[in-house]
């Protein structure tokens, strides 16, 4: 998978991807699972669509999940202990084309 113009960087504090310096994902700090009493470390925060999120999260409960906090928001948790390769570059290109600018996605459909 290649996706155009993405670095390296910190979004709200912790590791994270962004394109033009937009976070499209990015590690759940411990302070997060600690207030969320979800005691999994390696964890990933990606963004989806809002309509998909709850088909997502019960196609794979093992996987996805979500908190209080991101209820009503476009956004799920990866566990990145569980996840197969495929699936987590698959919800990483979505998160991807939710924050890119559409210059960026023109030239990742050619």
């Amino acid at each position: 998978m290649r996706l155009p113009e993405v670095t390296e960087g910190t979004f709200y504090g912790t590791a994270a991807l962004k394109v033009r310096g937009k976070g499209f994902c990015r590690m759940w700090s411990e302070r997060e699972y600690n207030r969320d009493d979800v005691h999994d470390s390696e964890v990933l925060v990606v963004f989806c669509e809002p309509e998909a999120k709850e088909s997502l999260l019960d196609s794979y409960p093992e996987v996805l999940f979500s908190t209080p906090h991101y209820e009503g928001y476009g956004a799920m948790l990866i566990r990145l202990g569980e996840v197969d390769l495929e699936d987590l570059a698959e919800w990483l290109e979505d998160s991807y084309r939710r924050r890119a600018p559409a210059a960026l996605l023109r030239r990742l459909d050619r």
